[in-house]
């Protein structure tokens, strides 16, 4: 009953992460196993504290970074919560980390699943000029966090420009 009573109690949290799409696609997580990978390898302190605080049902913005342009091109969704990171103990790992350790791990990850494969990804140029986003994380000068909050107020605004664009084409 307490696993169900906090299910009720939580708030849904939403989030953006970043990948370079030669590194890991949205089209490779929608071919992957089940549709869910192991969102590894953040080594940023602050965005594994962002990681540690996702819950399972939480929404995210999957995003292509160094990307042409970069832009928000799916949707995926928690579907595990913060765990230990194991590549941080593997050493042929290129995210291995010699301080990390089983007893006490410095570095987490999530499991997220595809829901969504955007059909016009929204980039970067065309989230700026939108009115509501102003204060989003990722257009804040100097921003490269790979895990970021996203305000409610900020995901159904992005989520009203994919129906817009859903409707025009």
């Amino acid at each position: 009953m307490g696993a169900a009573r906090r299910d009720l109690n939580h708030m849904s949290q939403y989030w953006l992460l970043k990948s370079e799409p030669s590194v890991f696609s949205i089209q490779d997580l929608a071919r992957a196993s089940r549709k869910t990978t192991c969102w590894e390898g953040v080594r940023n302190y602050q965005a594994r504290n962002l990681l540690q605080s996702m819950k399972i049902g939480d929404q995210a913005f999957f995003y292509h970074s160094n990307a042409d342009p970069p832009a928000i091109v799916g949707i995926v969704k928690v579907v595990r919560a913060a765990y230990p990171d194991s590549y941080a103990l593997d050493l042929r790992s290129k995210y291995f980390d010699s301080k990390s350790t089983k007893e006490n791990p410095r570095w987490f990850a999530v499991d997220v699943q595809w829901v969504d494969t955007l059909h016009s990804p929204i980039g970067l140029n065309q989230l700026r000029g939108v009115k509501g986003l102003e204060q989003m994380e990722l257009l804040r000068k100097g921003s490269r966090l790979s895990v970021q909050p996203v305000r409610e107020s900020e995901w159904n605004i992005i989520l009203g420009l994919l129906k817009k664009t859903v409707q025009q084409g």
